[in-house]
């Protein structure tokens, strides 16, 4: 636990807050290699931190020192926790910062480690920002989740690790991964090989979400026995897939007519993510994008959520979020 000693402060105003911890064997954790996590927060809030033993000073503007006590304190309660802290963990939770404070009271979410997390077999996931959070939760609860938003928020990883500790705890039987085979911009031309290796390049990104939460032998045998089915679009006609997860990434390169199929292949104790950025869209005609027709229709309906990421919810590098701002503005 965290001791917060808060000094009043008007907004503008220089303010020096002071945070004491009771383990003081994880601040090496919490400081990161070389203090990198100590420096990030220096440099994101325009703060300084000094450490005197178990006790952290905090100095600069009022609102930057306290939401970078926030920051540590939330931390510093991840570890205690047994939850890994990387550079992005401290991103995630400096953004999750943002929101104002009232009088030193920090934000639930930022100080308190997340409730919701998804187990596999090779880490435990935890949200890394509020819409994540939500996220999560509607990937428990709904039947059908669309989840919109631009790259680097977590839709597809997310999606793919709740499936895989779905299929793990035997929730479902099947974990069945799809994408449309629309080329983004590019004209791939006759592509060499069976039909697996014809589709594998559209396919990659979903691969990489699998082995990074499944060891690499279990992803092959799962594969192998079918429990883990990877596949275009177009292999989903004429299905009812029931006990099954089914993700479909990049939905936003989905007609109106493949959206219905993929969606009326829905059976008996299943669960679908659709996922995809309605403003990345490669067909020829973008306006009969099936994604954002699906979710207009659907909006609203009982057992479906939409769950919409904005850049504050990048978790990639912090570049990847400037870099969406730089194309489609503040309010993307």
């Amino acid at each position: 636990m965290a001791k917060k000693h808060h000094v009043r402060a008007e907004p503008g105003e220089r303010a020096r807050l002071e945070v004491t911890f009771e383990k003081p064997y994880l601040l090496g954790t919490l400081f990161g290699q070389f203090d990198q996590n100590l420096v990030a927060i220096e440099n994101r809030l325009g703060v300084y931190i000094a450490a005197r033993g178990n006790r952290l000073q905090i100095e600069g503007e009022a609102e930057a020192a306290a939401r970078a006590r926030d920051v540590l304190t939330g931390l510093y309660n991840r570890i205690v926790e047994g939850q890994q802290i990387d550079t992005g963990a401290v991103e995630a939770v400096i953004a999750m910062s943002s929101e104002p404070t009232l009088d030193g009271i920090i934000r639930h979410d930022v100080a308190e480690p997340p409730k919701v997390m998804i187990r596999t077999r090779k880490k435990t996931i935890v949200p890394r920002s509020p819409t994540q959070i939500t996220y999560m939760e509607a990937l428990v609860r709904n039947d059908v989740i669309f989840a919109l938003g631009p790259a680097g928020t977590g839709k597809t990883y997310l999606a793919v690790a709740q499936a895989v500790s779905q299929l793990i705890s035997g929730s479902v039987d099947r974990l069945i991964l799809s994408r449309p085979a629309v080329e983004a911009g590019e004209r791939l031309g006759f592509l060499p090989g069976d039909m697996k290796e014809k589709v594998d390049p559209y396919l990659r990104p979903l691969y990489d979400a699998l082995y990074d939460t499944l060891p690499a032998e279990q992803v092959e045998r799962r594969i192998a026995s079918g429990e883990i089915e990877i596949a275009p679009l177009a292999f989903m006609r004429g299905r009812t897939l029931a006990n099954a997860f089914i993700i479909l990434d990049e939905a936003q390169n989905t007609t109106i007519a493949q959206m219905k199929m993929f969606l009326t292949r829905f059976g008996e104790n299943s669960r679908m993510v659709i996922c995809g950025d309605p403003k990345q869209v490669d067909l020829p005609q973008p306006g009969q994008s099936g994604l954002a027709d699906a979710v207009a229709k659907l909006e609203g309906v009982e057992g479906i959520a939409v769950v919409p990421f904005g850049i504050s919810d990048v978790v990639r590098h912090p570049v990847v979020g400037r870099i969406v701002q730089a194309y489609e503005g503040p309010d993307a």
